[in-house]
């Protein structure tokens, strides 16, 4: 957890189009009774680590999605703006919009099951670095193949590791990658080792799923309703 005279932020990415979800907006599809987007949030209004939040959308489901934040009586600050054109686009724009703090925990609108636990250890292992990112060590035989789809070679598994989030930084430090790193990216850890940082891995949870599909959505239920029990 971080100490109590450090002040600690995070931005909660809710910019994409889920195109593969059909006509559902997946961060206001129903989880357990609730908006995917509230089941996101909820962990991090109950942790205590966590000062203040920023919820970043995209143009079309912003009016919905401030309606919906602003209903909640929550006791914590949360924000709302719109992001940009690409992930990194809505990541920079939420930070400048949480404004400067110590730490500041990056985490997607559409995994709904990361828990206070993740949170706070994501911010144990920055302290290391600067830079922490949720991982799973890889279970699958990963190849890396030609754009015909022929396979050139079989990656060693045993370095491989799959990248989650909560991802966990020093503000200053990940704005200062966002400055100078020009290069598109996956998430943000990547701009933090573009521009020479180092990464601390820390282990996430098999449960702490994305959703990206309408099967993820049933998985996701099945999931919430073991971790509740």
């Amino acid at each position: 957890m971080a100490d109590i005279e450090q002040e600690v932020g995070a931005v909660i990415v809710g910019a994409g189009r889920s195109k593969r979800m059909g006509d559902v907006d997946k961060i206001f599809a129903p989880l357990a009774g609730q908006p995917v987007l509230l089941r996101v949030l909820q962990p991090f209004i109950e942790c205590p680590a966590v000062d203040r939040i920023v919820v970043v959308l995209n143009g079309r489901n912003y009016d919905e999605g401030k309606e919906l934040i602003d209903a909640q009586n929550w006791e914590k600050e949360v924000a709302v703006c719109t992001g940009g054109r690409r992930r990194q686009d809505s990541v920079l724009k939420g930070l400048k919009h949480l404004g400067v703090c110590d730490y500041v925990v990056i985490h997607d609108g559409a995994r709904p099951l990361v828990t206070i636990d993740l949170i706070e250890r994501g911010l144990k292992a920055a302290k290391e670095t600067g830079a922490a990112v949720a991982a799973l060590p890889a279970t699958d035989t990963i190849k890396l193949a030609h754009k015909d789809m022929a396979s050139l070679w079989t990656l060693p598994r045993g370095s491989l590791w799959t990248i989650q989030t909560p991802q966990v930084f020093q503000y200053d430090l990940l704005m200062k990658a966002y400055r100078e790193a020009e290069e598109d990216v996956t998430d943000d850890a990547q701009l933090i080792e573009l521009t020479g940082g180092k990464v601390k891995l820390y282990t996430g949870a098999y449960d702490n799923i994305k959703i990206t599909t309408p099967d993820d959505m049933a998985i996701a239920e099945t999931l919430w309703k073991r971790q509740k029990a």
